[in-house]
């Protein structure tokens, strides 16, 4: 029996892959805000931690629970995702979508290093947009306080989580663990988010035609089952894909975890 924990494990593909692993008999611990929702994977023998992911400290908290009820972690699932029309910014002083949707799973990758390589065949699935377009890191602007749209700051933190599975390799040269980036495609998830109205319609048309979670889930699991013997690989559903985008890519990710970590320490 292994231990799951899987961020955003109450809505869409999070919820998927917590159904999925309780049914296999595994241990699964979903991270996410509605009590609501917890409660009902509760019932199915699912743990339930609530908390809010773009807080950095509420990462932490995670992390030291987690780490207090568990020797080892087989499988961390990284699917938290909420977005924003309007900027938003944290207590902490972070733009909301890149606190979620990156610093989180950043702090939480790294952090939770010592319980994965506790496991017998340890791995991170970032899902998020490998193989996509994606525009650069806004070096001088990572809070987006410049031109902010939901979108495009959604774009800005898969682009990030692409660096960070890169740098994660490079940062653990000695790990076990495998970092896989998976971008799942159009997927009819929850959609979780505040939309001003023009988005709110481009969500609905989007749930009319995208993938239902459970026919994405099989895909997802089978990384997690078998992963792919590259410290870091990528994948668009079940195809592989090159995790760079540029031959620059790896100094760009060096980079971008230099002032991560600079970040997280104020």
């Amino acid at each position: 029996m292994r231990t799951i924990v899987i961020t955003g494990g109450t809505d869409g593909i999070g919820a998927g892959l917590a159904r999925h692993h309780l049914a296999q008999g595994d241990t699964v611990v979903a991270i996410g805000r509605d009590e609501v929702k917890g409660a009902a994977l509760a019932r199915l023998g699912g743990h339930f931690v609530r908390a809010d992911l773009s807080l950095v400290a509420e990462n932490l908290r995670v992390v030291d629970l987690l780490k207090s009820r568990f020797e080892a972690i087989d499988a961390l699932i990284l699917c938290a995702r909420y977005f924003r029309s309007h900027r938003y910014e944290t207590v902490e002083g972070f733009e909301a979508c890149f606190a979620l949707e990156y610093l989180s799973r950043f702090t939480l990758s790294h952090e939770l290093l010592d319980r994965l390589e506790a496991a017998p065949a340890p791995v991170v699935l970032n899902v998020s947009g490998p193989g996509a377009p994606k525009p650069e890191i806004r070096w001088d602007d990572l809070g987006f306080c410049r031109g902010y749209s939901g979108v495009e700051a959604q774009f800005h933190a898969g682009r990030a989580n692409d660096l960070l599975g890169l740098a994660f390799a490079t940062e653990h040269p000695d790990a076990r663990t495998k970092y896989i980036l998976v971008n799942p495609g159009s997927v009819a998830s929850s959609f979780a988010g505040e939309f001003d109205p023009e988005t709110a319609a481009l969500v609905q048309r989007m749930k009319r035609v995208a993938t239902p979670v459970d026919r994405i889930v099989p895909h997802l699991a089978a990384l997690v089952d078998a992963p792919p013997a590259d410290p870091v690989s990528a994948f668009a559903v079940s195809r592989r894909v090159d995790p760079r985008m540029s031959e620059v890519d790896d100094r760009a990710a060096a980079r971008l975890h230099r002032l991560t970590t600079g970040l997280l320490r104020h």
